[in-house]
């Protein structure tokens, strides 16, 4: 989907907006994925120096846990405006997906704000222990290895770090 910013800008007297949906099905999002497609609210509002953007998103994502490996599901609805001026489009280091017309790729620009607002590292819980590196279980669960792993290190090599940190 398209929005012709440049026509915006030179003869909108009154507001736009429109609701779209953005399926992202098997794009990755820094490790997660989308449930569902995202639902989408895009304004255009004219102002003095230019036109005030904003894009109100709506998805649902799932990843795995960084530390434990848990499917992990996220909510996320947030809001992102961009106030722009006329000579903005034809600026190359403009922030904005646009292409050589002045036409700004409205898909392309939720991708970029989820991608900014699904965090890299995903976690169950903010404590979240990970996994025990004997057993493999989820030391949340009551892994055993736990009071051995504090005796005896998991490999000789790394004796000497235990020393350091005694």
């Amino acid at each position: 989907m398209q929005f012709d910013v440049k026509n915006f800008l030179l003869n909108a007297k009154t507001a736009y907006s429109t609701q779209f949906s953005v399926d992202l099905g098997g794009e990755d999002l820094n490790g997660s994925s989308l449930t569902a497609p995202a639902e989408c609210v895009f304004t255009a509002q004219p102002t003095e120096e230019g036109a005030l953007l904003s894009v109100h998103i709506r998805a649902q994502a799932q990843g795995e846990c960084a530390r434990c490996l848990a499917n992990v599901q996220s909510s996320y609805d947030f809001t992102r405006a961009y106030s722009i001026r006329l000579r903005d489009p034809d600026d190359p280091d403009f922030e904005l997906p646009m292409n050589e017309n002045g036409c700004l790729d409205l898909r392309e620009l939720v991708v970029q704000e989820l991608i900014f607002e699904i965090p890299r590292v995903l976690l169950c819980s903010p404590d979240c222990p990970g996994l025990c590196p004997i057993c493999g279980r989820k030391k949340a669960e009551g892994c055993t290895c736990q009071a051995a792993e504090a005796t005896e290190p998991v490999d000789a090599r790394l004796s000497i770090l235990k020393q350091l940190l005694s």
